[in-house]
């Protein structure tokens, strides 16, 4: 499906905001409610020992979804036989050696490896798993858990050009492959729809997918939804139940918007979901999904994304392409942005600019041919303004590549959250320079962005204006020319007398 660049970035946060959730949930799994403004972290821990910023199960099983998706050229889409059988195959290998697996979902997987045995199969089939997964219901009457909600976000992506009712078809079947409750069949779908729809629009709206119920069972999940609204997430003290999982994670995203908008309000809607106490990465995973929709990936905070983490051995960067390669439908693109190795810019002059900051020594503004002088100058980090290759910055961590998306353009509808990108790279080239590290900030030609972001960090290193820091940059920088939008950005932060970026103690300029 052709995308526009606001849609785009709403389907590359999708799976990071979820993993984002996910991780920032981790670290409190099992406990009690937490105060209200009491602070939430990605730092680990809880009682599985996962590592600062790494997601957990919800991601882990979101991820062979993803990519089935992506393999998958059936026509039937997610529903096709060779598409779930990818993704239970994958499954079943994660979870012979995942920290956690939910007990409804090990379950079936187990079961499902017996079938398999007893058919004289080596491997599973997704049959065996919706034969386990329904044998589980028959025998139990209770498969409602919540495990099949908080990994159901990449089908979304993969419906945005069919009829949401398809889409709502298609999360029951993958659903039922470890839950085969109608409560979670259902919930998967409405949320799903949720997403598709936050992604094509921008709006939060958990009702959308009401109308493609039955008018009994749309009644019943109106009135779920309303008792959200009117709760907070500590009140869904059954959240491993799907019905308050749901419920949990629209509560926090509701109460939330009360009073928060645009990338705030996914901050704080996730950090509301975590608080909430008990299942917490499972809710706040829940949250994240829609939220990345409606908000995208330039509304995820680069201190979340900067270590985000997991199995199998991704990172916040590979989710963003897998979100992204989903939602326009056309499989893997190898050759293209953003899973290329290299980015061309062969075609642009005045690329290999180079030069100080004014205001601190251990800052280098360049363009993107600067790129090729980070190992000879003993550059330690580098924070891009620009579309790049995944191996267009080598010899760095992942963790020392900040990359912020955000188009040279004067027009306002052209980049989803203009500020909050700008001053978020200037935070980022804080955050590293509080670490002792010299960094490269850049774009393409050092014209726009990179003096906008530079002016940004400089008022804050020199304690001037943002405008008076653009001019001390224009001597070294004589092409610095920031389109007006930018322009606009430096003025309002100038206006406000807030400070531009915090958080991280600067290093002395050298």
């Amino acid at each position: 499906m052709k995308l526009n660049p606001l849609q785009n970035d709403r389907a590359a946060g999708v799976l990071v905001a979820l993993a984002a959730g996910d991780a920032l949930g981790a670290g409190y799994e099992f406990g009690a409610p937490l105060p209200d403004g009491a602070e939430v972290t990605m730092k680990g821990g809880g009682p599985f020992g996962f590592a600062p910023a790494e997601w957990t199960d919800d991601t882990s099983m979101a991820i062979p979804i993803a990519q089935a998706l992506l393999e998958s050229a059936s026509d039937a889409g997610s529903s096709s036989p060779a598409a779930l059988t990818m993704v239970v195959r994958v499954w079943t290998s994660w979870a012979a050696e995942a920290k956690d697996v939910g007990a409804q979902t090990s379950s079936v997987i187990a079961a499902a490896r017996r079938l398999a045995s007893a058919a004289g199969r080596r491997k599973v089939h997704a049959a065996d798993f919706t034969a386990a997964a329904s044998d589980f219901h028959a025998r139990t009457g209770r498969s409602a858990g919540n495990g099949s909600l908080m990994r159901t976000a990449p089908l979304a992506l993969a419906y945005l050009d069919r009829d949401p009712s398809e889409l709502l078809a298609a999360a029951s079947v993958m659903s039922a492959l470890t839950h085969a409750d109608p409560d979670a069949q259902e919930a998967c779908g409405l949320w799903c729809v949720a997403i598709r729809k936050a992604v094509l629009t921008g709006a939060l709206d958990v009702r959308a997918g009401l109308p493609l119920l039955s008018a009994e069972r749309a009644s019943v999940w109106r009135e779920r939804i309303v008792t959200a609204e009117r709760s907070r997430p500590s009140d869904f003290a059954r959240n491993g139940w799907v019905v308050e999982a749901f419920q949990g994670a629209w509560s926090a995203i509701h109460f939330a918007g009360l009073s928060a908008s645009g990338p705030a309000h996914l901050r704080a809607a996730l950090e509301e979901a975590v608080r909430g106490g008990r299942d917490t990465d499972t809710v706040a995973a829940i949250a994240g999904g829609l939220l990345g929709a409606a908000y995208g990936y330039t509304a995820v905070p680069f201190e979340w994304r900067q270590r985000l983490h997991g199995w199998p051995g991704m990172r916040a960067r590979d989710l963003m392409v897998l979100g992204m390669e989903l939602g326009r439908g056309e499989g893997r693109r190898p050759a293209s942005w953003p899973r290329a190795d290299r980015h061309d810019y062969s075609m642009w002059g005045r690329t290999d600019v180079l030069v100080r900051h004014p205001h601190d020594g251990g800052v280098w503004l360049g363009g993107v041919g600067s790129l090729e002088r980070v190992a000879e100058l003993g550059i330690d980090a580098v924070v891009s303004l620009c579309r790049l290759g995944a191996l267009d910055v080598p010899g760095l961590a992942p963790e020392d590549h900040a990359t912020f998306w955000v188009v040279d353009s004067a027009v306002e509808g052209d980049n989803a959250h203009t500020a909050f990108v700008l001053r978020g790279a200037a935070a980022a080239v804080e955050r590293y320079r509080s670490e002792g590290k010299s960094v490269l900030l850049h774009c393409v030609r050092a014209e726009s962005r990179t003096p906008t972001v530079a002016a940004l960090y400089g008022a804050t290193v020199a304690g001037i204006s943002p405008l008076a820091a653009l001019s001390d940059l224009q001597v070294v920088l004589p092409g610095a020319r920031p389109n007006e939008l930018f322009m606009q950005v430096l003025r309002e932060t100038a206006a406000s007398n807030d400070p531009v970026v915090g958080g991280a103690t600067h290093a002395a300029a050298e």
